[in-house]
C-alpha cells in the first residue's frame, strides 16, 4: 500500500498495531465518555519517573508507560519503542522522527470518537478532513499538526504583572502574543540563538510564547524582559511611565539585532521582525517647472499620523482621512535644487506606500511634545478591515492591481487613559480568534466586543494582512 509522501516512514512498519492502540488510548484519555474512563484518566496524570503533573503528558503506544516529554524519550531510547500519544489533544508522536505524525486514518479515528464524546463536541466546529497530496505531504514536514481550539478557550490569554508603571510594555507584549506569524514562528521553535545565554531578547520572547500558550492562566512577570530592554535601550531604563510607541520601536530594533543568524560562509538571514514589520515608503519630489520626479525609497516599520486640523479647520474624523493627509501632495515652500533644471525651483512632495508590511502599526500622534506632553483626545474612528490600495505608489502596478494584497484586518488596539504622556494607564484590546476580543489591563483579562473596540480612543492600531500572496 502506498502512503502519502511526507508522512512518518516508520509508521507503515507497525501501522495496524499502532492504529488499534491509538484508538483505545484516544477513547480513554482524550474523548473520555464513561465515568470509568475518566477515572483512569485522572489516575494517570503524572509522569511515572519524575511524578510531576504534566499538561502535555505522553503515553507509550507499545507498553503501559506514562511520562513527560523528557522521560518518554528516555523510555523510547531504553526499550526501542518508537511511538507515543500526547494525551491533551491526542496527537501521535514518533520518537525517531522527533515530530508529530500526520496520517489520515488517525484523523478519522479521532473524528469518530469525538462525535460520540459529549465533552469533546465543543471542539467540533468549522473543520473538515484534510486530503494529503504529495505537495502537502512535503509541507507537513515543516508544519505542526493542527489543533482544534474552541471559541471559549483561554489558551493564549495571560495577564501580565505591572512591575511599576510597566503597562506601556505589557500592552505591546500582548500585541506580539496575538500576532499570527510571530506566534507561528516561536511556537515552532524556529529561532536558533547565536548569542551568549541570558542576553538574547528573542530567546526571552520565545520562552514567553511557550508560557502564553501552555494552557496556564496565572499572570506572568516580565522582569527578565524588562532587564534586557533596559540594558539594550538605556533611554527606557527606570521605573517612570514610558511611551508605548517608543517602547514598540525600541523593541523591534533590539529584536532585529538579536535575531541575526548566519556564519562566516553564509550571509545573515533576514530576521522574522524584518519579514513581518518592514515595508517601503516612497517619497516623490516633483519640480513645478520641468515636472521631473526625484524618487527616494526608505524603510518603514510603522506609520505615524498627525491629528492636527485638516482642510476647513477641523480635526480628522477617521483613519482614512489621516492617511489621505499623510499621502497628499504638499508644497515644499522653499526652493530646492532641481537636477534636471540645474537650478533652484519650487517643488511638491508626496509620500506613498511602495511596499506594505505584513503587519502595519498606525501611530496616532496624540501627544504634543511641544506642549509639555499634552494629549490630543480627538475621536478617530477606524474600521475592522482596511484597504490600503488608495495609498499605494502609482509605480507599484502589482500592488494597485491586486487590491486583495492590500487589505488588512484589525487585531490589536492600544489605548491610553490619561492626559499626559508620562502618566496615565495603557490597555490593549486583542483579537484572540476571528471574532473574539479581549481587553488586557495588566493582570486583568476581560471579554470585550467589537463595538467596544471600535469606539475606543486608539493610540496604536495594529493591522494584519488579510491575505498573504507569494511570488
Amino acid at each position: 500500500m502506498d502512503y502519502p509522501k511526507g508522512t512518518c516512514p516508520h509508521l507503515p512498519l507497525v501501522r495496524d498495531e499502532i492504529l488499534s492502540v491509538y484508538k483505545k488510548i484516544y477513547k480513554i484519555f482524550v474523548a473520555s465518555t464513561s465515568s470509568k474512563e475518566k477515572s483512569i484518566k485522572i489516575e494517570n496524570r503524572r509522569c511515572q519517573d519524575c511524578n510531576t503533573l504534566q499538561h502535555h503528558l505522553h503515553t507509550c503506544a507499545h507498553c503501559v508507560y506514562f511520562g513527560c516529554q523528557q522521560h518518554v524519550r528516555t523510555h523510547s531510547s531504553t526499550f526501542g519503542h518508537m511511538f507515543s500519544v500526547e494525551l491533551t489533544f491526542g496527537q501521535l508522536y514518533c520518537l525517531k522522527c522527533g515530530d508529530y505524525v500526520y496520517e489520515a486514518a488517525l484523523d478519522k479515528i479521532a473524528f469518530e470518537l469525538k462525535l460520540s464524546a459529549s465533552s469533546c463536541k465543543k471542539r467540533l466546529f468549522n473543520w473538515s478532513f484534510f486530503q494529503c497530496n504529495d505537495e502537502n505531504g512535503d509541507l507537513l514536514k515543516f508544519t505542526p499538526k493542527r489543533v482544534c481550539i474552541p471559541p471559549e478557550s483561554t489558551i493564549g490569554l495571560r495577564g501580565l504583572l505591572n512591575l511599576g508603571n510597566t503597562c506601556f510594555m505589557n500592552c505591546i507584549i500582548q500585541s506580539f502574543m496575538h500576532m499570527p506569524l510571530l506566534r507561528e514562528y516561536f511556537l515552532t521553535e524556529r529561532h536558533k540563538c547565536t548569542r551568549s545565554p541570558n542576553s538574547c531578547l528573542v530567546c526571552e520572547l520565545a520562552k514567553l510564547f511557550q508560557d502564553f500558550y501552555s494552557g496556564m492562566t496565572t499572570p506572568i512577570s516580565l522582569h527578565k524582559m524588562l532587564h534586557l530592554i533596559w540594558t539594550q535601550a538605556t533611554h527606557l531604563a527606570g521605573y517612570e511611565q514610558q511611551d508605548a510607541h517608543e517602547f514598540f520601536i525600541a523593541m523591534l530594533h533590539v529584536l532585529q539585532e538579536h535575531d541575526v543568524t548566519g556564519t562566516q560562509d553564509s550571509p545573515p538571514k533576514r530576521s522574522i521582525i524584518d519579514q513581518i514589520f518592514s515595508g517601503l515608503l516612497q517619497s516623490d519630489v516633483v519640480c513645478k517647472k520641468c515636472k521631473s520626479v526625484s524618487t527616494k525609497i526608505e524603510a518603514m516599520k510603522d506609520v505615524s499620523l498627525d491629528l492636527g486640523q485638516v482642510s476647513g479647520g477641523r480635526p480628522p474624523q477617521d483613519i482614512q482621512e489621516c492617511l489621505e493627509r499623510f499621502t497628499r501632495v504638499e508644497d515644499l515652500g522653499a526652493k530646492i535644487m532641481c537636477s534636471n533644471c540645474n537650478s533652484h525651483q519650487e517643488s511638491t512632495k508626496q509620500l506613498s506606500m511602495k511596499t506594505l508590511p505584513i503587519v502595519v502599526c498606525f501611530h496616532l500622534k496624540r501627544f504634543q511634545h511641544f506642549k509639555k506632553g499634552e494629549k490630543i483626545s480627538t475621536p478617530i474612528s477606524f474600521p475592522e478591515t482596511l484597504d490600503m490600495t488608495p495609498f499605494m505608489s502609482k509605480t507599484n502596478n502589482r500592488a494597485t492591481e491586486l487590491s486583495s494584497d492590500n487589505k488588512y484586518s484589525l487585531f490589536t488596539v492600544i489605548n491610553h487613559d490619561g492626559n499626559m504622556i508620562n502618566s496615565g494607564h495603557y490597555t490593549a484590546y486583542v483579537r484572540q480568534q476571528q471574532e473574539y476580543w479581549y481587553k488586557c489591563s495588566d493582570r486583568m483579562i476581560t471579554m470585550a466586543n467589537i463595538e467596544d473596540v471600535l469606539k475606543s480612543e486608539a493610540y496604536l492600531l495594529f493591522y494584519h494582512k488579510s491575505i498573504l500572496l507569494y511570488d
